[in-house]
């Protein structure tokens, strides 16, 4: 992930250009979402959750879990790729099928592109988030066929939920946690990519014990119950996770040192009704956040935009209606526009994209609603 330059004061561009403040009564500025469409309209499964999209060569491409309903046994991970005509049919990639033939739920995807090496393709299988373990596929022909599953090692699950970073030095940092002894959230980091004489994106050298390193755990639960990091760059060394937890907001922890040690989780102001986020930044320094902007409830789904990760406004509404809209997942694209996914109704994946440049960001401070 490449930082960008601060953003220039409006004020400048004021002088620069000669503008003047717009009249009350001026028109509206133009929505900043320029796309919102439904993934699929059918497909063979009726309960769709927690999804993931990356950008490849030729296009989008999609995955999350679908089934009978999260938890059943016929869940698995299933991808669609968007071109010019369109998003294609969802096709199933990875199931639980264990080797004695029972069938065991797959969970929380996260599609990854590293800047050298394969697609990458975490997700999880296991009876239940207190039991499951992380596997990973690779795909070298931008998604249309993937490696066999391959097991993490012992003890280490991969990006729990949101997508990891690429440092400068070519590792991978992964928000990860667990939930069999309370929520605890703890970091990963992935080096198998980093040295020419690290084995190269082998499935030997992702299985490697060697190529994973682990740092936590970051919150005591009787504290924050948290869960789900999403990651944010400030620098080449320091660093932002945003968490989900139980006590109806987000916390936040920060690291100086490219994640290899970090402060004590806090509370941020944002709330949090337990359901998953995600963040990124922009080209022009700015940070992205999206998430449920409520105490109780998914029915509401925004954007918030912050200049320094501490202080947030509401920038774009997603979703405001009766129903769930949950598990946003975002990227930006090659072309500066922002991609979301999310949950719409856990009966389908819904993408929208926005137009970064038309986020005001002046509105309401998020979490003072």
């Amino acid at each position: 992930m490449r930082l960008g330059r601060a953003r220039p004061a409006f004020g400048a561009f004021a002088l620069t250009l000669g503008l003047v403040p717009a009249r009350a009564d001026a028109e509206p500025p133009p929505s900043a979402i320029v796309v919102s469409e439904f993934i699929y309209d059918r497909a063979p499964f009726p309960s769709a959750h927690a999804s993931t999209v990356v950008e490849t060569r030729d296009g989008l491409l999609a995955a999350w879990f679908g089934g009978t309903a999260e938890g059943r046994p016929d869940v698995g991970i299933w991808c669609a790729r968007r071109s010019s005509t369109g998003w294609s049919a969802p096709v199933e990639v990875a199931t639980g099928a264990q080797p004695d033939g029972k069938r065991l739920p797959c969970w929380n995807p996260v599609l990854f592109r590293p800047s050298a090496g394969p697609l990458l393709l975490f997700y999880k299988v296991g009876p239940s988030p207190r039991e499951w373990w992380g596997l990973l596929r690779t795909s070298r022909d931008e998604g249309r066929t993937w490696s066999g599953a391959i097991p993490l090692p012992p003890g280490f699950l991969g990006p729990i939920r949101a997508k990891p970073v690429e440092l400068a030095n070519g590792e991978l940092l992964s928000g990860s946690s667990t939930e069999h002894a309370g929520w605890v959230v703890h970091m990963e980091r992935l080096v198998v990519g980093a040295s020419p004489t690290s084995g190269g994106w082998t499935p030997g050298a992702l299985a490697s014990a060697s190529a994973w390193h682990r740092v936590g755990p970051l919150n005591d639960p009787r504290e924050f119950a948290a869960i789900q990091p999403t990651i944010l760059l400030h620098s080449p060394t320091r660093v932002q996770i945003l968490c989900r937890s139980r006590q109806g907001v987000i916390t936040e922890a920060w690291s100086s040192d490219a994640g290899r040690s970090w402060s004590r989780m806090s509370a941020t102001t944002l709330p949090n009704p337990s359901a998953g986020i995600d963040s990124l930044r922009l080209a022009d320094g700015r940070f992205l956040l999206a998430y449920n902007p409520t105490t109780e409830g998914r029915q509401k789904l925004e954007i918030a935009v912050s200049d320094d990760g501490k202080a947030w406004h509401r920038g774009v509404v997603l979703e405001d209606a009766a129903g769930e809209y949950s598990y946003p997942a975002l990227i930006v694209s090659q072309d500066g526009r922002v991609h979301v996914t999310y949950t719409w109704q856990r009966q389908r994946i819904k993408h929208v994209v926005i137009d970064p440049a038309r986020i005001d960001g002046s509105g309401s401070r998020s979490g003072d609603r």
